[in-house]
């Protein structure tokens, strides 16, 4: 059975919204101030996951990574270009832009834990997918990339209490990548 595994970049007051400031709000762009060391590469320690599993991704965020990656071409740009992808999306959407996309068919839920039986799937962003990943006690890991800043607005990744288990903490550039799994002593 694989795990399904969250990577965020938040702010100090759990905000996800607009770390590089492309939605054009006041406060985007938050987590790109601290330079290239916090954010390039594998800073979530995806390392074998990007090989065996696959990546959700919200149409929103795929659309924005759409325009990213596929004109990179160090070792872990190869990685996020050739991991399948899977684009969730209430609308049609056209997913031809980037390598090894497919949308997803059907119930995201049902679809979704179905394909996390096969294998890992880590989630990118995409806040809708996520909420609605964790209101159906789907989510085995959060991997978050905390910057030192707050915010004071903005989307936060939880709007409800919620438990966990801290798995590890670790300095990145500026950052500090802190893992959680699931609670089980809740």
């Amino acid at each position: 059975m694989g795990k399904l595994i969250v990577i965020e970049f938040v702010s100090l007051d759990m905000v996800v919204e607009d770390p590089d400031g492309a939605d054009g709000t006041p406060w985007g762009g938050w987590a790109f101030r601290y330079g290239p060391e916090s954010v390039a590469g594998d800073k979530f320690a995806l390392g074998e996951l990007l090989d065996t599993g696959a990546m959700l991704l919200g149409r929103a965020t795929w659309q924005r990574f759409s325009r990213i990656w596929p004109g990179r071409d160090d070792e872990f740009s190869r990685k996020m270009n050739a991991i399948p992808k899977l684009v969730a999306s209430r609308s049609p959407a056209d997913v031809e832009a980037w390598s090894n996309s497919s949308l997803l068919r059907g119930d995201l839920i049902e679809e979704v834990a179905g394909l996390r039986r096969e294998r890992d799937i880590v989630v990118a962003g995409s806040g809708s997918v996520v909420a609605a990943l964790r209101a159906h006690d789907l989510v085995d890991q959060y991997r978050l990339l905390v910057f030192p800043t707050v915010l004071g607005r903005g989307r936060r990744l939880f709007d409800q209490p919620i438990g966990l288990a801290l798995e590890s903490a670790e300095r990145v550039g500026q950052a500090v990548r802190l893992v959680y799994g699931r609670d089980t002593a809740a």
